[in-house]
């Protein structure tokens, strides 16, 4: 089809979110959270240790908080923990329960989300170039022994895509599952079109990564970058960057997302990079 024929794009730069080796930079740090958002990283550090105890090997903190783009009443805490052990249902709870209580007590976010994994999952080869890399490039050190010291460095190259974002034709029948099982208004289906268009725009982003050669989390820049390969599917994306940071509850955008853009996604990836490795 013509609209897979890729653009030449534009040429990389050596300052796109890598150091002087062409290595991707570690993103993030406690010194860049926003003076507003202090306070609720210091109660959640409190609450991590009060919740997981001894149980817990390290956190970090992640998203727009540590990078400092964070909009007070807009964004939200993200959180990862890295257990000694396999999480539980029982830490999956307390889990869900801290969160809840940092988002009532703090206006300044707009909700909270705390991911769990053991340490030995983290560290394993299956995830080496996906959560491996998440906690090495995207994760700033919360609590604990920084997971990094014990991973590779990485490369925006077409191992880390494939492995990154190569399941995105898994994923879609249980979009469109969840959609169908959201109530029908347009509150209950705003989460829904963030999530899933900021996933999109990620994906578009990875699949053009190793050319554009290098690393961004900003959904406007990774929406160019994909447009400059892909000019037939570019203000397609950019849309999609748009409600990634200002989601509306529009039901044709899951439509478009689930019965278009995602399964021609889908497809160039796995042309291109090929499938992510399965997972148990």
């Amino acid at each position: 089809m013509a609209e897979t024929v890729l653009s030449s794009g534009p040429e990389s730069g050596p300052d796109r979110g890598l150091d002087a080796q062409g290595f991707i930079a570690r993103e993030g740090s406690l010194g860049r959270v926003p003076r507003p958002f202090r306070p609720v990283v210091a109660a959640a550090r409190d609450r991590l240790l009060d919740v997981f105890g001894a149980r817990l090997d390290s956190a970090y903190l992640y998203g727009s908080l540590p990078r400092g783009t964070a909009r007070v009443g807009r964004s939200d805490l993200d959180l990862l923990v890295a257990l000694r052990e396999e999480p539980t249902e029982a830490d999956r709870a307390d889990a869900r329960v801290l969160d809840e209580g940092l988002d009532d007590e703090f206006a300044q976010i707009d909700g909270a989300g705390t991911l769990l994994y053991s340490r030995g999952r983290l560290l394993s080869d299956l995830e080496t170039y996906d959560l491996g890399w998440f906690v090495a490039c995207l994760c700033t050190p919360l609590l604990g022994a920084d997971l990094a010291e014990c991973l590779p460095r990485y490369r925006p190259d077409a191992l880390l895509a494939r492995e990154t974002n190569g399941d995105l034709a898994l994923l879609l029948p249980r979009w469109r599952e969840r959609i169908a099982g959201v109530d029908d208004s347009e509150d209950a289906r705003r989460p829904l079109v963030r999530f899933m268009s900021r996933h999109l725009v990620r994906t578009g982003f990875t699949l053009v990564m190793p050319r554009w050669g290098g690393w961004t989390s900003d959904l406007r820049e990774m929406a160019e970058a994909f447009g400059a390969y892909y000019p037939v599917r570019a203000e397609q994306m950019r849309t999609a960057a748009v409600l990634g940071y200002e989601p509306t509850g529009d039901a044709g955008v899951l439509r478009s997302h689930v019965d278009d853009l995602g399964p021609w996604l889908a497809q160039e990836y796995a042309r291109v990079h090929g499938v992510k490795a399965p997972r148990p």
